[in-house]
């Protein structure tokens, strides 16, 4: 995910256990049989050749849920995750998790791959691949690192951009990552999966005009949100409701409070992570001149996206699933 910071249970978990619940029939590893298994997957818009990975890292929750869902846990070397996450023990997999190594509290580096042993790293564009701090599929490749890019952090991607809607590029994750493991057919059941509870919150959706949504990261002299490019927007539009700043082509953008009042937002989405919690959120915006005044403030029309459920991974589902209730309850 791409983020301006440096840090970045009901049916919701019912449904994510049962993605997590049967491990998939991962093949031998190609390697120790003397032969080499290799399949050409696209990453972002550039075809790779990849061999069965047996020692990935990965970075954020978004990566290490993809992988635990489709039954990879013991292609997984360890995780990377930085401060900004809830932690682990909250997650659906968080059996999965106590399995493999923490690497890491801090942002992603080559150094700790390479120390890893790594032959495959997890990541998305300008958050745990970055030019600035020196890791990039590039430099990898050249290390005899294979990687993959969320396809959702792929919309301005050097060279090999690819613009997908976040939930189809969900979906493509774990279809490429099924081929990349040959785990095909289990990543075709948690993607069919995942589409019929994304379909089932659709078929619900409140008839007639949609209701307006903001979605609050941070910033106070100007706030941080959702553009089109990234998962709460695929989230709002499902549950029924329409992002004031859909229109944006971008993924996490700045925009300007002027803007926000002018779209007069009924919800606001609090993202909640890090070292600010959404109480405190939610008290600047009923204390600030520029918020006070809109309505859903006014109405305490507040609605909680943790960050795992707002960032490209399987949690995504979950988060539709709270908030498509939250939009058919809603009182305007």
């Amino acid at each position: 995910m791409s983020r301006k910071r440096t840090t970045t249970i009901g049916s919701a978990l019912a449904g994510a256990l049962l993605l997590a619940g049967c491990g998939a029939e991962v093949d031998a590893d190609p390697q120790a049989e003397g032969t080499s298994k290799k399949v050409t997957v696209k990453r972002c818009g550039e075809p790779v050749t990849y061999t069965t990975p047996r020692r990935a890292v990965v970075y954020e929750g978004g990566s290490a849920d993809k992988m635990f869902s489709l039954g990879l846990t013991d292609h997984v070397k360890g995780y990377v995750m930085p401060p900004a996450n809830p932690p682990v023990s909250e997650s659906p997999w968080a059996r999965e998790y106590a399995k493999v190594r923490m690497l890491s509290d801090d942002l992603l580096n080559k150094e700790l791959v390479v120390e890893a042993k790594s032959d495959f790293v997890v990541a998305g564009w300008n958050s745990g691949f970055s030019d600035q701090r020196g890791i990039t599929p590039q430099i990898l490749d050249k290390l005899g690192i294979q990687s993959f890019m969320h396809t959702e952090s792929c919309f301005n991607y050097p060279k090999y951009p690819q613009k997908v809607t976040p939930f189809k590029a969900l979906y493509s994750d774990l279809d490429r990552l099924g081929r990349i493991f040959h785990v095909e057919k289990k990543a075709d059941e948690v993607v069919g999966g995942l589409k019929k509870r994304v379909a089932a919150v659709e078929s619900k959706a409140p008839e007639g005009d949609r209701v307006p949504v903001f979605l609050y990261d941070s910033g106070t002299d100007q706030p941080f949100t959702a553009g089109s490019q990234v998962p709460p927007n695929d989230i709002i539009k499902s549950a029924g409701g329409k992002n004031i700043f859909d229109g944006l082509d971008e993924r996490w953008t700045q925009v300007n409070w002027e803007a926000v009042a002018k779209a007069e937002p009924e919800v606001v989405i609090i993202f909640d992570y890090g070292d600010m919690p959404a109480k405190k959120k939610i008290d600047f915006l009923k204390k600030s001149p520029h918020t006070r005044e809109l309505p859903a403030v006014k109405k305490n029309n507040f609605f909680v996206l943790d960050y795992n459920e707002g960032i490209s991974g399987p949690r995504n589902v979950d988060g539709l699933e709270k908030f498509g209730k939250y939009v058919r309850e809603l009182k305007r």
